[in-house]
């Protein structure tokens, strides 16, 4: 690097020295070293360039080379599964509203209306899974805890609502077991008919909205409780009425649309329709 710098000083001063002297004899002598000088000026000029690009070159070749992290393997069948996987399992909301109704299946349905008597001092009993007699919670006082004072239906229905005939069939179980007072807890609505014959027959009726406005009474942790028992375990999938295994998805014969089938086929031949999304 130093000779390139004394080639170059040597260059500019052959260049610039004629210029200096001007019209002197000398200056007029010097005059045909002018070419010599441009050369030492572009060699030098080269040998820096040249020495520039080593160096940088150097510096790369002497900079520690880092392994690019490889990608994550992904097992097929996970890729596969977890599209689907987000599209089935909802998301658990965080206050109650319609969703929460929506989401649940029946037979959560029913555990959070029994909860929700439960809350307001009653004792219940209820069974899970087979024939009810028409009754899907009993209610006692816990002063009288041998003989029901109220009993529980509840429907778990969307876009259909209940009718007359079902608060009548209530009606009938209640004058079986000598029971004054009945609740009917549905996710729906009832018909005109169905609210004038509880009216007068003792038959207290709580629709979605009745429901809700019930729960918003409760303290705040009493309404993350009835969350806890609304979500609890697989909740979006349908139970077996008949023996309460969660039932499985199934697919029609011949191309027909898939439905809900119980695990026990052909013991047990439970079957419901898939609601639309």
């Amino acid at each position: 690097m130093s000779a390139a710098v004394r080639l170059l000083l040597l260059g500019v001063a052959l260049l610039a020295t004629p210029w200096l002297l001007g019209q002197s004899p000398l200056g007029s002598g010097l005059t045909v070293l002018r070419p010599l000088g441009w050369t030492m000026v572009v060699a030098s000029a080269l040998f820096f360039v040249l020495a520039f690009w080593g160096n940088r070159n150097a510096r790369k070749a002497a900079r520690p080379r880092v392994a690019p992290e490889p990608e994550p393997r992904r097992d097929p069948l996970l890729a596969e599964a977890l599209p689907k996987l987000q599209q089935t399992q909802p998301v658990n909301p965080l206050v109650w509203s319609h969703v929460v109704f929506d989401a649940i299946e029946w037979r959560r349905f029913e555990a959070v209306v029994e909860a929700l008597f439960q809350q307001a001092g009653f004792e219940t009993r209820s069974q899970s899974h087979g024939a009810d007699g028409g009754v899907d919670v009993w209610l006692y006082s816990r002063a009288v805890p041998d003989r029901p004072v109220s009993v529980v239906q509840c429907k778990h229905w969307q876009g259909r609502r209940v009718g007359v005939d079902k608060i009548r069939e209530l009606r009938g179980v209640m004058a079986a077991h000598d029971v004054k007072r009945g609740q009917f807890a549905t996710t729906s609505t009832f018909t005109p008919d169905a609210i004038a014959f509880a009216r007068e027959n003792s038959v207290n009726l709580l629709d979605v909205d009745a429901l809700l406005a019930l729960i918003a009474q409760r303290t705040p942790e009493q309404q993350m409780a009835l969350l806890a028992v609304a979500h609890e375990g697989d909740y979006a999938r349908p139970s077996c009425a008949s023996c309460g295994s969660k039932l499985v998805e199934r697919t029609a014969k011949n191309g027909g649309s898939r439905f809900w089938g119980c695990p026990g086929f052909p013991r047990c031949r439970t079957t419901l329709p898939m609601r639309s999304s």
